[in-house]
């Protein structure tokens, strides 16, 4: 296990010199710190907080950190949910909350340079006033792009256009020895030796601190239609989601979601947009999909083609959501579900499992038989378009030490599963401290061994994030 130095008062004495007024300690330092979005990863208090608004002042006080072998911990907005911004060693946090810029447009290159505490939500929108959509959609919107970036965070319409790293152009990098340093460029395509920008997209503040970005931007589609899709049951539903692939569809977004998650979610924000019974039937799970284009009627008739394909495939109707508010209820809802099984549970952990397309029906059959055999309630839902499952483990009646035995029991079992079917332990929420053992079960000691020497190389003190994605500290 590697030894870490405290912040003594001669360090503390450093690093307010290195950023005045920018350093907090002891009383000043909220609680919210010491915890991300996902309390069952614990917490753990830093030493002092680094409230950052400049690159500069970030590698003043990381070269400081490493010169005397301090742990540090950048965090952004703290909506992670593996523990990844939790300063388990203690030392520096690092925050960038208020590097919150938008820098400027490059629209004839078809970019936009930010500092890394942007929020998603503010950055889509702005983008929306030039005429540009970024197309990463993370359910939390109110997440920083650079923990975006750190996690290389997926969303709804990575279906269609990909995840986070597809849009990341280039970036400014703090290195764990306090050098400043960027990786890639504004262009489109590069075979220029090794991808230092592709390594630090998904490092989960492992290797270093994002302190500046350039993304790519699109024209924004025309006009987009959601329908929601009724179902008898998950198992349909599922079934349906590769014959919407195959159908040249091309859906922005495709998610499915089960009826109690729905039921939750509505609940917490106040307002019944699903239906629940169709023709006497209750409905027992939905597909949700988003379409977008140049045009109307080139979308309606795409809309015609799923519907008629839908109802095939078992749906019992297909609704289409076209009035604005009805699809602002609708889309709030779905982005609700993780508050909403908060709101309802005491302890709660959570898994984002990727499958390919083919499997997502078989393995969530087998994660619901299985939490039942491990004593736990299961709550599903996910990104049916790209494989991606968010699986909840929840319960208002175990103790803390019983439920968090029985979850990894569950995990082991469930991440074998994945595995077993061509999948990996995390589609979009990355690592962080929770998942560490489960990622070494997938991918095995080779590839482990491969992630540590990549980290020894950036970060030979190992104070950058300890504890996280391979290291164990």
């Amino acid at each position: 296990m590697t030894a870490y130095n405290k912040v003594t008062p001669e360090i503390l004495d450093m690093l307010r010199a290195a950023a005045p007024g920018h350093i907090l300690t002891g009383e000043d330092i909220n609680p919210d710190y010491s915890r991300d979005e996902m309390p069952i990863y614990g917490l753990s208090a830093p030493d002092a907080v680094l409230q950052a608004t400049s690159t500069e002042e970030i590698a003043a006080v990381v070269k400081i950190c490493n010169d005397n072998k301090i742990p540090v911990t950048t965090r952004g907005a703290g909506t992670g949910l593996v523990g990844g911004c939790v300063p388990v060693y203690g030392g520096v946090v690092i925050e960038t909350i208020k590097m919150n810029h938008i820098l400027s447009y490059d629209l004839e290159n078809f970019s936009v340079t930010i500092e890394p505490g942007v929020l998603l939500q503010q950055l889509a929108e702005d983008a929306l006033t030039k005429g540009m959509l970024y197309p990463p959609d993370p359910g939390e919107k109110l997440a920083t792009v650079g923990g975006n970036v750190s996690t290389n965070a997926g969303g709804m319409r990575a279906v269609k256009y990909g995840t986070t790293r597809d849009y990341v152009l280039a970036m400014k990098v703090v290195l764990p020895t306090g050098e400043i340093t960027s990786f890639g460029a504004k262009v489109s395509k590069t075979s220029s030796g090794y991808s230092l920008l592709n390594l630090m997209i998904g490092s989960e503040g492992t290797l270093g601190i994002i302190t500046e970005l350039t993304l790519k931007l699109i024209p924004a589609p025309k006009s987009t239609v959601s329908l929601i899709v009724p179902f008898e049951d998950l198992e349909t539903a599922i079934s349906a989601v590769p014959k919407v692939k195959m159908a040249n569809l091309d859906p922005q977004a495709l998610e499915f979601m089960e009826r109690e998650i729905i039921l939750s979610s509505e609940r917490y924000v106040g307002r019944e947009v699903f239906p629940k019974k169709m023709n006497g039937e209750d409905v027992g799970a939905y597909l949700m999909i988003t379409l977008d284009g140049e045009n109307e009627d080139e979308i309606m008739t795409r809309v015609e083609s799923a519907a008629e394909l839908l109802l095939e495939e078992g749906a019992m109707d297909v609704m289409v959501v076209d009035n604005p508010q009805k699809l602002r209820d609708a889309w709030a809802t779905r982005s609700s579900f993780l508050e909403a099984i908060m709101e309802e549970t005491k302890l709660l952990d959570e898994c984002d499992v990727v499958v390919p397309i083919k499997e997502i029906a078989r393995f969530l059959t087998f994660a619901k038989k299985t939490g039942e055999e491990c004593g736990l309630e299961i709550k599903s839902f996910g990104h049916a378009g790209d494989g991606n499952l968010h699986i909840y483990q929840c319960s208002n009646d175990l103790e803390k030490e019983e439920f968090e035995k029985r979850v990894d029991t569950y995990f082991e079992k469930l991440y074998k599963e994945a595995t077993d079917c061509g999948g990996l332990v995390s589609g979009e929420h990355g690592i962080g401290r929770g998942k560490v053992k489960y990622l070494t079960a997938s991918v095995g000691e080779t590839n482990m061994e491969l992630m540590r020497g990549i980290k020894s190389v950036f970060d030979p003190n190992l104070i950058m994030n300890p504890g996280k994605v391979c290291y164990t500290a």
